[in-house]
């Protein structure tokens, strides 16, 4: 369950007040619920349960350390996708033998990483890159283990953005699923690798479980081809792409998605080969919010402006792919208090355009979004933040990171302090730079 409600007129984070943490620590904020994200991870593992994965969890969906840590301790792995995040799922204490690193365009210095940790398995994604492992391996004299991602050309439905769609062919993800059986039979017979199984990613989000189906009946067929030709399949990598719930009702369950994934892969998990998951926005959107507070109200025509003091560059989502971010006062009205995502026509609502600081036309987190009326120092709540939230924070405009609070039963935890304009120069300011000025 999700464990950000409304008590007493009041948002609440498990058993802390939203309204305390904004006065404490500022806004805008991060805010995670430690409950929610671990009841998320554990209620997906065991969707699957009868397949015995291993759930790598996407740390480019939520790649904060100490929340990466919190989900190791329940089982979790880490899909890591530069040696950056692989660098945090060290820091966290990951198990090597339980983190994956994926990307179309690894760097020889990250390929190197994977090697010497010796991890789970390299998603490689071409030709090219598996003639570079291969050469980084016999250098290290060691044998890493790698899955060739396909492209099995396989759409979504339209509720996927195009801009997250990556298993269509053309695209730039995966090897075009014809030359996939070729490709795993040269490297199975490098000495150098050793070559495992077969990745997938078909985008994010993916709304309808037949999805899957499709794109495993592709896949398992290229399996049964390579095994025909005397070659061992241990590993399949069904990847990510499971949705969120950002309004309510929209997302089917992860049962939904077990019904037509796990049949297709019993009967490879029952010769104890290894299926892998990589999830990260199911798990992580609705365990964070974004904290923000109102500057200004502005009318601008006929439109109503709420100035706000988060914007695209700590939260890109709606600038960069229109999604859309249920939000609501964290104390609102005494009339006002939500009881679905679903408010549009509630009586003394108002519609905002809700917007940021950033000088970009682009810099809306809502248009005509009817909320209670607002005032300057309003706080608003941005829900199902966690997920490519953070992750896709930026300086642009010269403006700091926010703070992250992660808020376990009644303590917070600042788990990541809000940067400072001194941060914001600090790389800038080496002793070479120095002696330039």
């Amino acid at each position: 369950m999700d464990e950000f409600t409304y008590r007493d007129g009041a948002l609440w984070c498990e058993r802390v007040s939203l309204a305390a943490v904004a006065r404490q620590y500022g806004t805008p904020t991060y805010v995670y619920s430690a409950s929610t994200l671990t009841d998320h991870y554990r209620r997906f593992a065991k969707a699957f349960h009868a397949v015995n994965p291993l759930v790598c969890f996407s740390a480019k969906a939520l790649g904060n350390v100490h929340l990466l840590r919190l989900l190791g301790t329940e089982g979790a792995g880490i899909d890591a996708v530069s040696g950056g995040e692989l660098h945090r799922a060290q820091v966290a204490g990951i198990d090597p033998d339980r983190i994956v690193l994926a990307g179309v365009g690894k760097s020889e210095d990250e390929l190197r990483a994977a090697v010497r940790l010796d991890i789970r398995c390299v998603n490689v994604e071409s030709e090219a890159e598996v003639d570079r492992l291969a050469h980084v391996a016999r250098e290290e004299g060691r044998r890493p283990r790698l899955a060739i991602r396909v492209n099995p050309n396989v759409a979504p439905d339209q509720r996927t953005p195009a801009k997250t769609t990556t298993g269509t062919r053309g695209g730039k993800f995966g090897v075009d699923i014809e030359r996939a059986a070729a490709l795993f039979r040269s490297a199975s017979a490098n000495e150098a690798l050793r070559a495992e199984g077969f990745h997938l990613h078909l985008g994010s989000p993916i709304y309808d479980p037949q999805v899957y189906a499709v794109a495993l009946d592709r896949l398992l067929t290229l399996v049964a081809e390579c095994e025909a030709d005397g070659l061992r399949v241990t590993t399949i990598n069904v990847g990510g792409g499971f949705p969120a719930e950002y309004a309510d009702r929209t997302a089917p369950a992860w049962d939904d998605f077990a019904e037509v994934i796990v049949p297709r892969l019993t009967d490879f998990a029952s010769r104890g080969d290894q299926v892998i998951f990589e999830p990260g926005r199911t798990i992580a959107a609705n365990a964070g919010i974004l904290i923000s507070t109102v500057r200004y109200l502005k009318q601008a025509g006929d439109r109503e402006l709420a100035i706000v003091d988060a914007g695209m560059t700590h939260l890109v989502r709606t600038a960069m792919y229109d999604s859309y971010h249920f939000m609501w006062p964290v104390q609102p009205p005494a009339n006002a208090v939500p009881t679905s995502r679903d408010v549009h026509d509630a009586a003394g609502l108002v519609e905002y355009d809700v917007v940021g600081p950033i000088c970009e036309s682009s810099d809306y987190l809502a248009r005509g979004r009817a909320l209670p009326p607002l005032e300057s120092g309003s706080q608003l709540a941005i829900f199902s933040a966690g997920a490519y939230g953070m992750t896709m924070t930026s300086n642009y405009n010269g403006q700091p990171r926010p703070a992250e609070v992660l808020v376990d039963g009644d303590q917070t935890t600042l788990i990541r302090r809000r940067e400072t304009y001194e941060d914001l120069v600090a790389l800038e300011l080496s002793d070479d730079a120095d002696r330039l000025g």
